[in-house]
């Protein structure tokens, strides 16, 4: 068997383990987390209102450890990070199950943070790009659809335990179960885990869709306007997709419409979550960045608007549906489409600096989406304006990307030119 062949099939494994890691990591500690909400805070009996601040300390946490993360990669390599991820993750899942307090839940939160950070989606993208030098789109669909698929296997996990009759304390046995399984794929994950290809890949000299190109480094990355203006659009972005979808369910019951139909429009959420992150990494491989991210954006642009006219009818309730539908067509601006901006813009000299930077700022944006779009709701009685003001703010989002990927082009064509 030749180097090539080994290559070609030791991708697959890594894909693999980036899937498992999205799967476990994402799925089972982070998408399923408001189901803990309700259940931890009469058995401790701790106000909603302080037990949110352990979701703030989560995106400190990420949003610190984001903004080094191409150095941490350089000193320490990928399994010793992933395997420091999962050792915080463990550790948040104790802290969850044993927590007494507001205190040992926020520690709780900025280990979850942490661990997320480093075996999350940045890492997972990082692991893809560097192994997956042509349809590079395609693979981090796959390896982050694995986020939604874990999240709806996880809530028919730890739902019937959290809610056990007769005891208030059972989502201390879901974090129990939960830790035994992050150790358990953690030691599979940084086994099968390679910090490098076993060869060095072909240097590509174009930029082809779903293919790799040098690029600049981060030095020369940082100097361009359109870095910044990046960044900005990815804080908003980040922002306002967060934000909605923390206050969707309460502005769909404001309007007159049963739990159970929520209960099904999020369900068909994490459905279209998981299917939307491939979609758009194989729409990217084909069609290129600019269209792919329209196709995002415009999602969320309809999406939002729609909020405002739903209602208890058969009309209002499809209003409904076609939100949850498009709004997460738009969550890959979250997720994938952090990566394929930043190799897409710069290439992969500065691929890990400027995804972690992006990373950072779209973690702040998260930080600040719920309670801005809570506060908004205090002084309006009604979350209307919410969502009318973030379509407006995300069509400059929009433009503005186009405007960047334009200006990115012509940079990248001078610099292939004079090589």
């Amino acid at each position: 068997m030749n180097a090539k062949t080994r290559k070609f099939d030791y991708t697959w494994v890594i894909v693999a383990m980036c899937f498992l890691m999205s799967f476990v990591g994402l799925g089972f500690c982070s998408g399923n987390k408001s189901l803990y909400l309700t259940a931890m805070t009469e058995a401790l009996g701790i106000k909603r209102s302080l037990f949110a601040f352990n979701d703030t300390c989560r995106y400190l946490a990420t949003t610190a450890v984001s903004l080094f993360f191409g150095s941490l990669m350089h000193r320490f390599g990928t399994r010793r990070l992933v395997a420091t991820g999962f050792l915080f993750l463990c550790a948040s899942c104790l802290l969850y199950a044993t927590a007494e307090n507001v205190w040992v839940i926020y520690l709780g939160g900025f280990c979850l943070g942490l661990g997320l950070s480093l075996s999350g989606t940045t890492m997972v993208s990082f692991i893809i790009k560097r192994w997956c030098t042509h349809n590079t789109g395609k693979f981090l669909g796959i390896g982050l659809a694995a986020n939604g698929i874990g999240s709806a296997v996880a809530a028919q996990i730890v739902t019937p335990i959290i809610h056990e009759p007769g005891n208030p304390f059972g989502y201390r046995n879901a974090y129990y179960l939960i830790c035994v399984l992050l150790v358990v794929a953690g030691a599979i994950i940084v086994l099968l885990l390679r910090d490098h290809p076993p060869a060095a890949l072909p240097e590509q000299t174009e930029k082809k869709r779903g293919q790799d190109w040098e690029g600049i480094d981060f030095a020369h990355a940082v100097k361009k306007p359109y870095f910044y203006i990046a960044a900005v659009c990815i804080f908003f972005t980040g922002m306002i997709l967060q934000g909605v979808a923390g206050i969707s369910a309460a502005q769909m019951q404001s309007k007159g419409i049963s739990t159970d139909f929520i209960a099904t429009v999020v369900s068909v959420q994490s459905l279209v979550l998981a299917c939307s992150k491939f979609l758009i990494g194989a729409g990217y491989d084909k069609y290129g960045l600019r269209r792919t991210i329209l196709v995002c954006h415009l999602g969320a642009m309809i999406a939002l608007p729609l909020m405002t006219m739903v209602s208890n009818t058969a009309l209002g309730r499809g209003l409904a549906m076609t939100y949850g539908i498009l709004s997460y067509l738009a969550m890959p601006l979250e997720t994938i489409m952090l990566s394929l901006i930043s190799v897409e813009l710069f290439g992969n000299r500065a691929f890990a600096q400027t995804m972690g930077i992006f990373s950072a700022v779209n973690t702040a944006g998260f930080a600040v989406g719920a309670p801005l779009m809570n506060w908004c709701y205090d002084v309006w009685g009604t979350y209307d304006p919410v969502y009318l003001i973030c379509a407006v703010v995300m069509l400059a989002v929009t433009v503005s990307f186009q405007i960047i990927i334009t200006v990115a082009d012509r940079d990248k064509k001078a610099l292939l030119a004079n090589r």
